[in-house]
Order: structure tokens, then C-alpha cells, then sequence
């Protein structure tokens, strides 16, 4: 799988599927594969932050920065991965996982109440002020039972998200 202008063997898929929980199918790889190459315009086997932003559509997501975090530089075995989150096959824990990450914006495994109010901020733009996001974020943490102050892990975010109805999918298209 070094070079991205070679083919993928069965072993190659195979691995790919395993290294993402099956959240694909064979076929989708090999979708997914193609897309890959074609993002992958130097064809050196890793696709840059520049290249992403290349897709209108991830271009234009309120959130593309933050996921360029996770995104810049990856391989296609780990850009299947990262799309793994958002597949029907994907269990809602590690949905809430990958969430996580994205507002875990320094990577210290804790979310803290301006980690979240940065990401209002990137989802509202000018639709909100300041202090009306403020006002709504910790009015949504009371309810919650927490507090301005709190400090979420992955297990709060398990207990306050696991219990909704979280869509976060989309489709491959099979070439």
C-alpha cells in the first residue's frame, strides 16, 4: 500500500477492514481507495491538509479546521479509519470517541467548558454573540448536572451523549 499509484491487493483490503472494525465493506475500500488517489495529487502516498481542502464540501464545513488537525497527512490505511466514524457500521461508542477527539482540541483527554464554547463558536459564526453562546452552553451543562468549571472525559461525554440519537453517516459510493 506504500504508493498510492499501485493497486490494492486482497491482503491490503482485508487489513484495511480489520484496521477500521469492518466499518466498510470490500467494495468501499476500494471506493474509498480511488477517492484517495485522487486526493492524493502528488502521489506520494499521504494526502496533506491542502489536498483535503481541495473537496468543496469539507471545505466549506464549519469544522474543517479542527478535523485538518486529525486529517493532515494521513495514509490511506488511517484516512479509512477516520472516515470509519462516520459509517452506518460504526458503533455509537466510537462515534462518540471520534466526537471526543474533535473537541479535545489541546489532546490532554479532557474537555473543558472553552473547548466546547471554541466549537459553538466555529458552528454558529456570527449567528450568536459571545455571550449568548456562553449563556446557552452553560445553560445546557446545568441540565446536565455540571458546571462551568467541569472537566469532561470520555466517560462523561459517554453518559451525556450516549443516551441521544446521533446521526453522523455517510455513503460510499461504489465505483
Amino acid at each position: 500500500m506504500g504508493s498510492t499509484s499501485s493497486m490494492l491487493t486482497q491482503y491490503d483490503i482485508e487489513e484495511v477492514q480489520d484496521h477500521c472494525n469492518h466499518a466498510f465493506s470490500q467494495q468501499e475500500i476500494v471506493s474509498l481507495y480511488h477517492r484517495f488517489c485522487q486526493l492524493d495529487r502528488n502521489g506520494g502516498g499521504f494526502v496533506s491538509a491542502d489536498e483535503f481542502m481541495s473537496v468543496p464540501e469539507f471545505a466549506v464545513n464549519p469544522l474543517s479546521q479542527r478535523l485538518l488537525r486529525m486529517l493532515d497527512g494521513l495514509n490511506f490505511k488511517e484516512f479509512v479509519a477516520f472516515l470509519s466514524a462516520f459509517s452506518p457500521r460504526t458503533s455509537l461508542q466510537e462515534k462518540i470517541e471520534f466526537i471526543f477527539r474533535v473537541y479535545d482540541t489541546d489532546c490532554n483527554g479532557k474537555v473543558a467548558f472553552d473547548d466546547i464554547l471554541s466549537i459553538l463558536r466555529d458552528l454558529t459564526g456570527s449567528f450568536m454573540t459571545e455571550q449568548q453562546r456562553q449563556k446557552v452552553l452553560t445553560h445546557v451543562l446545568e441540565e446536565a448536572g455540571y458546571t462551568k468549571n467541569s472537566h469532561f472525559t470520555l466517560p462523561d461525554f459517554m453518559k451525556i451523549i450516549g443516551n441521544s440519537e446521533l446521526k453522523m453517516e455517510v455513503e460510499v459510493p461504489i465505483d
